[in-house]
């Protein structure tokens, strides 16, 4: 049987971390060198409604801005609303036991939906600590979701695995033998846990 993830607690994570982002900050760097505060909410704007689609297995909506293409310009301007909403959406999707079997696809990349599942919360943990960063608030992750991204993480960097790696992650930062589990993950992600705006 698919193990079920739950997608709560990182979302929720997600949306503390919202609350706290001033509007002078949308135009800050974040640990991801390609995106402002402002693209990387643009992003996450998009990626809840692909997961979301993914999870429900229909096309999504045009309009949003695909991955690569986010950006604080086409960022809407009612944000600090819908993103919340979006997150929720996302949350009670992956919570049917259907949206975990099969296929399906988000970002125009087909997987089966057990992995699409993992990549969903992936994309959630490592975003909040982006945003936490690059704005300057406190970042917590819950044990299982730390283990999801670490799977998914090391996985993602094994011999052979540079094509699915290349515009996800960035090389991968060698951290500490006694680093903790998670800079272990940013690491794998191709993030450095030193990071500071």
């Amino acid at each position: 049987m698919t193990a079920i993830l739950d997608l709560d607690p990182p979302a929720q994570q997600l949306m503390t971390l919202l609350k706290g982002v001033r509007d002078d900050q949308l135009t800050a760097p974040t640990p991801c060198a390609e995106y402002t505060v402002g693209d990387l909410l643009d992003h996450l704007m998009g990626l809840t409604v692909a997961f979301r689609q993914a999870a429900t297995k229909s096309p999504g909506p045009a309009g949003e801005s695909r991955p690569g293409e986010a950006t604080v310009a086409h960022l809407n301007p009612a944000w600090r609303d819908r993103l919340p909403e979006r997150l929720a959406e996302l949350v009670a999707a992956w919570r049917d036991p259907a949206a975990w079997d099969g296929m399906t696809e988000a970002g125009g990349v087909r997987l089966p939906a057990e992995v699409m599942g993992g990549v969903a919360v992936n994309e959630l943990v490592l975003h909040s600590w982006d945003l936490a960063q690059a704005t300057g608030q406190p970042f917590t992750c819950d044990p299982d979701s730390v283990d999801a991204c670490l799977t998914f993480t090391s996985a993602m960097s094994q011999p052979g695995a540079e094509s699915g790696r290349e515009g996800l992650f960035g090389p991968v930062v060698e951290v500490a033998a006694s680093a903790s589990v998670f800079d272990r993950v940013l690491g794998l992600s191709g993030r450095d846990p030193s990071w500071k705006p």
